[in-house]
Formats: structure tokens, C-alpha cells, sequence
């Protein structure tokens, strides 16, 4: 298919548009966005600044990407948005251009799934195949990993991390890391116990689920340090891919872990 920008579309001259994109009426697209092979823009998009989109995205109407960012020590410099391929990106999400004090870009990966008024601040870091529920917010610096669950209106706060196959549930207030694998809610959240469900979905093996368990089990429900509960993981269960990672992601943390 040959790309088709709608007629009350208005594209900059200096923005790249690939093959097979369609833009639909109203769309507004600025100097120096690229927007990859097949990806759909429905209508009424804003694309600005250094704003790059991959492959096969759907960005429906009212969508805004590549904004200034909501930032007081922002003061005009080039920095931008990176969007995988495949994501779909629901009505009214905002996706603002990184700010001063990071890498310079906001960055999301690949099939992800942003619903309706979803907000995602400057400098972060989204994995692939993440969804994020209406009205879930991130503030600057969020890092979330691959395949975690966001629930509607979640509020995080800026630099916390939210780790792989996670499930935060809605209404959250999210101020500490939350560990992969594992279920977190509240107003000020805490963890559940593990994504037992989740995990089964996605085909993990009965016994890493039950190796998780009982790592969930000396980290956070037993009365010990971290750090003591750490080393007790280590040495009683296998040094599998997961545990390692569990470990690693809890040793790097610096807002605190949820616990």
C-alpha cells in the first residue's frame, strides 16, 4: 500500500514519513519526527520535536507525543521520544520529550498497549509488551520492565522502577520499587504476593513459580534484613535466570523496595 496523508493533515517538510503509513484528518506533524513503515495515525495526532516511531503502531485520535516536558529546569534543549514497533497507543495519551539530567531521550519499546489518558513524563523507560490502564501516569524517570501490568489510575513517582511480569493493581500510589514477578496495590502500595497468574500465562514452569514463591517468602514475609534475606536466597534456591534477576533488580534499587 502507498502512504496516504489525509488532506487537513499538515506534515513539516523536514519530518520523515516512511511507506504504507496512513495519516488521518487533522493529524499535525512536525520537523524532524520520523514515522515508521505501516504505522497508522487515526486523527487529530500531534507529532513534535525529535519524535521517532516505529514500525506498525496505531495512535489514535487526540493522541500528543514529543511535548516539552513538564519540568522547571527544562529550558528548550534537543532532546526527544524513540517508539518501537507495534504498539498501540489509545485516545488522549500524552508522551512528552525527555528533559535535562538523563539520556536525553524517552524511550518505549515494542508491542505495548496504552490505554485511554495514559501519561508518560520525560526520561522514561518502557520495555515491550507492557499495558498500562486508562489513566495510569508516570512521572519523570519511571523505568518499567518487560510484561508488567499497570491498572487504571495509578500515580508513580518519578525514578521508581517497576519490575518484569509485575501487576500493579488500579487506584495505586507507586513510591518504592516494585519487584518483578510480583503483585503490588494500595494508596501506598505494597506487595501481594506473586503473579502466580501472570507467571502461568506467560508459560513459566511450575517449578520456577514455586522457586519465586518461596523467594517472595524469605525476601518479604520472613523477619529478616534485606540483605540477610538475600544471601538466604542464594544460598537455599537454585541460581536460576529469575532469581538472578529478582536479586540484581533488588540490590540496585535506590527509592527503596516495596515490601
Amino acid at each position: 500500500m502507498a502512504t496516504e496523508i489525509h488532506p487537513t493533515a499538515v506534515i513539516d517538510k523536514q519530518a520523515f514519513i516512511d511507506e504504507d503509513v496512513f495519516i488521518g484528518p487533522f493529524c499535525l506533524v512536525g520537523a524532524g519526527a520520523k514515522i515508521g513503515k505501516g504505522t497508522r495515525l487515526l486523527s487529530n495526532v500531534i507529532i513534535e520535536g525529535k519524535t521517532e516511531i516505529g514500525e506498525e503502531c496505531t495512535v489514535h485520535p487526540f493522541t500528543s507525543i514529543g511535548f516539552p516536558p513538564q519540568d522547571i529546569k527544562y529550558k528548550g534543549e534537543e532532546t526527544g521520544v524513540k517508539i518501537g514497533s507495534r504498539n498501540t497507543i489509545r485516545e488522549y495519551v500524552t508522551i512528552h520529550r525527555a528533559s535535562v539530567g538523563g539520556d536525553g531521550v524517552t524511550a518505549i519499546g515494542n508491542n505495548n498497549f496504552l490505554l485511554a489518558y495514559v501519561h508518560i513524563a520525560h526520561d522514561c523507560k518502557i520495555g515491550n509488551n507492557v499495558v498500562m490502564v486508562n489513566l495510569a501516569t508516570l512521572a519523570g524517570h519511571v523505568v518499567i520492565e518487560d510484561y508488567a501490568y499497570i491498572g487504571g489510575l495509578v500515580a508513580v513517582h518519578q525514578f521508581t522502577r517497576i519490575g518484569a511480569y509485575s501487576m500493579v493493581g488500579g487506584f495505586s500510589g507507586i513510591g518504592q520499587d516494585i519487584p518483578p514477578y510480583m503483585m503490588a496495590s494500595g494508596a501506598r502500595a505494597k506487595l501481594f504476593g506473586l503473579n502466580t497468574v501472570g507467571l502461568k500465562r506467560h508459560g513459566f514452569p511450575d517449578a520456577t513459580i514455586a522457586d519465586l514463591k518461596k523467594a517472595y517468602k524469605i525476601l518479604f514475609r520472613e523477619k529478616r534484613t534485606l540483605r540477610d534475606a538475600i544471601k538466604k536466597v542464594q544460598a537455599d534456591l537454585p541460581y536460576t535466570d529469575e532469581i538472578r534477576h529478582l536479586i540484581g533488580f533488588i540490590e540496585k534499587n535506590k527509592r527503596g523496595i516495596c515490601r
